[in-house]
């Protein structure tokens, strides 16, 4: 119904900064907000056959964006063997036994979603895989999508050994025999990814579809993919979503991350700008590229400034400080930014310094530059990223304390760390723009479970279905608790400037809304966990309306 006239009435209106005095109601006409303020106002205004939709006191606001998602591997899932439900190893492994049995013709068992706080030191094994699928390869990737968990056929099929060396930045671990014990940690995944049965097209345009249905469901209109390129054993979606926009079945705002190939250094930057521009052409958003700068924390490969808890040294990032500074200068010479994985606060620190390298070069700035997930940041590192113009893309859901929290990450990185996860308001005191993103499928995509625990620091009980109620009131670092409002901010205008869509409600701008069940500004957070996206419009079209009221 993209064209026809709307006029919200009865609400609260948020306009991505914050709650708009006096204002009720919002217009639209042609798929353009045409006015903002008092319900008599507008009312008055309207032009016949104009559609009415009550809010009922629920909140407008610029539609949800997600600054920082995996849409294939979420898509993808709902046809492998998905094991994100699993809350025990033997419920894990009965999964992969009934995938097995119900997909007999598969040559491989493929699929992921398992959680490392399953299995006994966080280490799952080939042998328990063998015992429910002895006679096919398995390849599971983590829920974290760092590692994988294989079977022993699959060792087999690569020629894994005990005499096969790890590859740079990855890690074959092995059992108290040096034989390896079916967990490829980062790059040594590839070992065994690179042999995975094609899934074809098809099943990589339906696996971006299913995730976009998802995505606007949860009241999202633009995210950013921040991995395009083969990845771990998912194929590149770029043809995928090439072939989609060209069909016009891509109805969210959706930029794209390009893939950087710590392998290839700077002579790769033609290739992404070509890859870029065929983006751009077909109207996707194109600005920015993943450069995955070191690991996670869970297996010992984020990139710390201090040594782990368990005296092992970290090593640096991916990239030598003077390769991460070059690539930075070269993508931004061509006009594009780098989105950065840095977890570990080593790894935060070398992104950052490369930023400052790039901008100190006579040339102009790129869009810029975003650091994703910054688990630990150096007290000293805050206030750099608002001096150098660097937005942070946080995953609300994760700064929670769980049971997980101290039996994980206590013998990794150890208390003092661990009181320090997750800076949320540290860096907005410090001035830095917050972008907020779930890394779907790592976690849950709802917004409102990510807000709940952005401004309680404790779990979201229905986001974690193994937990118990006993677990409410767990609090991970009460002093970086955001508000209602700096979240809502996150969540749309701060998203915005990683997506580059839309995130402010203005005359004139596109009609990208979200009409969430219930006023979050206004109602405690204990009431967020049931709330949800009533409404979901892109350019003035209902992309989602579970209640039918644009029917």
């Amino acid at each position: 119904m993209e064209g026809n006239d709307l006029l919200f009435v009865g609400g609260t209106v948020f306009d991505g900064l914050d709650r708009v005095p006096g204002a009720d109601a919002l217009a639209v006409s042609g798929g353009r907000i045409t006015g903002i303020g008092a319900s008599t106002n507008l009312r008055a205004r309207a032009a016949r056959g104009t559609r009415i939709v009550d809010l009922r006191g629920r909140l407008l606001s610029p539609g949800l964006q997600d600054a920082h998602v995996h849409p294939l591997p979420a898509g993808i899932l709902e046809t492998w063997c998905d094991l994100r439900p699993a809350a025990e190893q033997g419920q894990a492994l009965e999964m992969v036994r009934a995938y097995s049995e119900d997909n007999p013709e598969e040559p491989w068992i493929v699929g992921g979603g398992w959680a490392s706080s399953l299995f006994p030191g966080g280490r799952p094994t080939a042998g328990i895989l063998d015992a429910v699928v002895p006679d096919r390869p398995v390849y599971l990737l983590g829920a974290d999508l760092h590692d994988a968990w294989v079977n022993s056929t699959a060792l087999a099929r690569a020629g894994i050994t005990s005499a096969t060396s790890d590859p740079v930045h990855g890690r074959i671990v092995r059992d108290s025999l040096r034989r390896p014990s079916g967990l490829l940690q980062e790059t040594a995944a590839d070992l065994i990814s690179r042999l995975l049965p094609d899934p074809g097209q098809d099943r990589i345009r339906s696996a971006l579809l299913a995730a976009q249905r998802t995505l606007h469901g949860f009241g999202f209109t633009a995210w950013q993919d921040a991995l395009v390129g083969p990845y771990l054993g998912l194929a590149d979606p770029l043809p995928a979503y090439l072939e989609l926009a060209e069909a016009g079945a891509l109805t969210g705002r959706i930029s794209l991350a390009m893939w950087w190939d710590p392998a290839k250094g700077d002579d790769q930057v033609d290739g992404l700008l070509h890859r870029a521009q065929l983006a751009r052409r077909a109207g996707l958003r194109a600005d920015a590229v993943k450069i995955m700068q070191d690991g996670i924390c869970e297996n010992g490969w984020a990139a710390l400034i201090s040594p782990y808890a368990n005296g092992r040294d970290s090593e640096g990032g991916r990239l030598d400080p003077w390769q991460l500074a070059s690539a930075v200068a070269a993508l931004q010479d061509v006009g594009l930014s780098a989105h950065f994985h840095a977890v570990g606060d080593r790894a935060v620190r070398e992104c950052l310094d490369a930023v400052s390298a790039a901008r100190a070069r006579s040339v102009p700035p790129a869009p810029g530059h975003q650091i994703a997930h910054a688990q630990l940041v150096d007290p000293s590192d805050l206030g750099r990223f608002a001096d150098l113009g660097v937005t942070a893309v946080i995953q609300p859901l994760w700064a929670a304390e769980v049971p997980a929290t101290r039996e994980v990450f206590g013998p990794l990185i150890g208390t003092d760390r661990i009181e320090r996860q997750y800076p949320f308001a540290s860096l907005l005191r410090h001035g830095a723009r917050l972008a907020a993103s779930s890394a779907w499928p790592v976690s849950s995509p709802h917004p409102l479970w990510g807000m709940y625990v952005a401004v309680t620091r404790s779990p979201s009980l229905p986001s974690a279905p193994w937990l118990g109620p006993e677990d409410a009131g767990r609090v991970l670092n009460p002093s970086e608790r955001l508000s209602a409002r700096d979240i809502l901010r996150a969540y749309t205008s701060g998203a915005a400037h990683v997506t580059r869509a839309s995130g402010r409600l203005r005359t004139g701008a596109p009609a990208d809304l979200t009409v969430l069940s219930l006023d979050v500004l206004a109602h405690d957070a204990q009431s967020w966990n049931d709330a949800r996206a009533d409404l979901t419009l892109v350019g003035g079209a209902p992309v989602h309306d579970p209640l039918e009221e644009l029917v």
